[in-house]
C-alpha cells in the first residue's frame, strides 16, 4: 500500500469512527488528524502544529493540543512514548506495538505472531473493562548502537 493510500484509509476509518460516536467533524480536527495520520513518526503536538498551521494559518497550539487530547480521550488516536518527554500521538488504529529508544527517543511500530496472543491479564480487568493491549518495548535503537 503506498502513503497516498494508507493516508486516504486512515481518514476514512476516523471519519466513519467521529460519525459513530456522534463526533463533529470540524475543518481543524481533520486537518489535525490528516497531519498526524501523515506520518509514522509519532510526532508531538508542537510539531503537528507547526506543519496544521502552514494550512490553517489562524490555528492555535492550544487548538491543537487540546483536539489532540480530545481525540485520544475518545480512543481516536494513541498517546505514547517515553513518560518523562512531551506527548506523542499516533493516527495508526491497526493493532501494532510500538518500540521506544530510550536514548534518542524514537519510536518505531512493529507487529509479531507472539503479540498476537496477548489478552488483558485477570488482574486488569478486576480494576475495569480492557478495550484493547498494546506494548511498548523499551530499549535502544540499532541507530544509537551503532553512534555508541
Amino acid at each position: 500500500m503506498n502513503e497516498q493510500d494508507r493516508l486516504a484509509g486512515r481518514m476514512e476509518d476516523f471519519r466513519r469512527a467521529c460519525i459513530a460516536r456522534g463526533i463533529r467533524l470540524t475543518h481543524q480536527r481533520l486537518e489535525i488528524f490528516r497531519e498526524l495520520a501523515s506520518t509514522d513518526e509519532h510526532p508531538d503536538v508542537e510539531t503537528i502544529y507547526r506543519k496544521v498551521k502552514i494550512r490553517i494559518p489562524t490555528i492555535s497550539l492550544d487548538t491543537v493540543y487540546r483536539n489532540l487530547r480530545f481525540m485520544a480521550e475518545e480512543g481516536l488516536i494513541a498517546v505514547v512514548g517515553l513518560s518523562n518527554e512531551r506527548q506523542r500521538f499516533d493516527a495508526n488504529r491497526s493493532d501494532h506495538h510500538h518500540f521506544v529508544c530510550i536514548r534518542c527517543g524514537a519510536i518505531r511500530d512493529f507487529l509479531s505472531e507472539k503479540t498476537k496472543k496477548l489478552t488483558p491479564p485477570r488482574e486488569a480487568e478486576e480494576i475495569g473493562r480492557p478495550v484493547s493491549v498494546r506494548l511498548e518495548v523499551k530499549g535502544i535503537c540499532r541507530e544509537c548502537e551503532k553512534n555508541t
